[in-house]
């Protein structure tokens, strides 16, 4: 049995959830999000929990018995509590900015760096060298976190660029004076 697919998810009081046409439905304050589900996995919910079964030991099974009650798990998370990812930019002279609805990077390229985020996917500059990403939808918040670092990511030697807060970036020993 699937140490994670067995555990029960509970349903928080404010959120509603329902299973139709193949999708399981969850609706909150926050927003509503949805997750097309394998045909094979079976979602009961009844009694403020919810749980995902499966129809047999197969290996094929038993991946998919994890993963669609982490999908859900994510969901529900996301509605109740949201999801953030907290970015670093480090460099002299890098730094970000809000400009109307898009973020403006300046890296250390000869042109700045212009992102708008989709919906629903807020964006805050507490601070020019700090970028926080907000969402309800766990896998967004993180696709546009990665793609934020990908616009300059930590490099080896001085540590410049776009790093996760806590990532730990190895500094390689720069050249030998020999």
């Amino acid at each position: 049995m699937s140490r994670v697919g067995k555990m029960p998810i509970t349903i928080p009081a404010d959120l509603t959830i329902e299973q139709r046409d193949g999708k399981v439905i969850v609706k909150g304050q926050k927003g509503v999000l949805e997750e097309r589900i394998h045909p094979e996995m079976t979602v009961v919910i009844k009694d403020n929990e919810v749980r995902v079964e499966r129809p047999s030991e197969d290996r094929f099974h038993r991946s998919l018995h994890g993963l669609t009650r982490s999908l859900i798990q994510n969901m529900i998370m996301g509605l109740s509590e949201g999801n953030v990812k907290k970015l670093e930019i480090i460099g002299v002279g890098y730094r970000a900015e809000l400009k109307g609805k898009a973020v403006v990077f300046q890296l250390g390229f000869s042109h700045p760096i212009y992102l708008v985020p989709p919906e629903g996917i807020e964006i805050e500059i507490p601070t020019p060298t700090s970028v926080v990403v907000k969402g309800i939808d766990k896998q967004l918040v993180g696709q546009i976190a990665a793609k934020i670092r990908s616009f300059r990511p930590p490099e080896p030697y001085k540590g410049k660029g776009v790093r996760y807060v806590g990532e730990y970036v190895r500094r390689k020993a720069g050249k030998a004076n020999v």
